[in-house]
């Protein structure tokens, strides 16, 4: 018998998370599933590790880390589910996740493409680190309700994107979205891939009963390349989907962003490294915008309505002002 759900769990030298992550999916109440890691060249012993917990969990080996993006596209190649969940392996996923997020997908209508989780701060489980993700003007993919009680957003409700750290997708939509872009190699790639659905006329909802813990950056990269790689990635979210006429509306917002990131990082080279790694995807944005165009079911104006919302980070004159004050160490 198939399984319901594909849970496919994307490491990286995560040998220190992958026991909690594990434990979590064994102690689910949901069983009709199968557990798929791929590995991404880690060098640690999370493989075999993997492999003597439960040697029912089917491992993709890597020799080099291709980046998160490959890494689950392949567990979504090699998926039998009809559902496919994505879970990183800094979480603890409790009994009830899985269980909650089949039983609401089943209940929604087809234009409902997946659904995002109540992902707690594993270090402080009272409080959220992400209800679904909104995504402002100014490039921001902004966690809704970080550092808020754990009782906050109790409600159903439908949000911009899901995070891909916890979330439950229909796997007839990721094959029709031809999975994450892999040019992304590692974050603002499930925001991309919620905007290009929207555009299809996909909707995405936030289930509240969906608990999972949540370390956040328990696997990240270092610290230069992440900024290399966020400053390439919010450029290529923002300009390989979004109609022209918005990009043009909002173009001080965007032009913010960046200034904003750029102030904020600190790293000035590792930015500019950033710019000149999204020049050379100008080709490929150039393909999705028409791709974009050309599979676009909603209007400009429906677009738009999704799109904004507040960030915490102070302004960017605040921001400038603290660095100066501090003598910008």
């Amino acid at each position: 018998m198939e399984p319901r759900v594909t849970v496919v769990v994307p490491n990286w030298n995560g040998e220190a998370w992958l026991p909690g992550c594990l434990e979590g999916l064994r102690a689910q109440e949901l069983r009709s599933f199968e557990v798929v890691v791929v590995d991404n060249g880690s060098a640690d012993g999370s493989v075999a590790f993997a492999q003597a917990f439960d040697p029912g969990i089917r491992v993709i080996r890597f020799s080099e880390n291709r980046g998160f993006a490959v890494a689950v596209n392949a567990g979504i190649a090699s998926a039998r589910g009809e559902y496919v969940a994505l879970l990183n392996t800094d979480t603890v996923p409790r009994p009830s996740w899985l269980g909650a997020l089949v039983r609401a997908l089943d209940a929604s209508p087809p234009d409902v493409a997946g659904l995002a989780s109540r992902m707690l701060d594993l270090a402080d489980p009272g409080r959220i680190d992400d209800a679904g993700d909104f995504l402002t003007w100014a490039g921001m993919a902004v966690k809704r309700g970080h550092g808020e009680p754990a009782s906050s957003f109790p409600l159903p409700d439908e949000v911009f994107s899901p995070c891909a750290g916890a979330a439950l997708y229909r796997r007839g939509v990721l094959e029709e979205l031809g999975g994450f872009d892999e040019r992304f190699f590692a974050y603002l790639e499930d925001v991309d891939l919620g905007l290009r659905a929207r555009l299809r006329g996909y909707r995405w909802l936030y289930v509240p009963e969906a608990e999972v813990l949540h370390r956040g950056q328990g696997s990240g990269l270092p610290r230069s390349r992440y900024v290399r790689l966020v400053t390439r990635n919010r450029l290529l979210l923002l300009t390989k989907s979004l109609p022209l006429s918005l990009l043009l509306r909002h173009a001080p917002g965007l032009v913010y962003g960046q200034l904003y990131f750029l102030a904020a990082y600190r790293r000035p080279f590792d930015s500019i490294a950033g710019y000149l790694g999204y020049l050379r995807l100008v080709p490929h944005v150039l393909r999705a915008r028409a791709v974009a165009r050309r599979t676009r079911r909603i209007t400009v104006a429906q677009l738009e309505g999704r799109i904004g919302g507040a960030a915490r980070e102070p302004p960017l004159a605040r921001l400038v002002a603290r660095r100066l004050r501090r003598g910008d160490r």
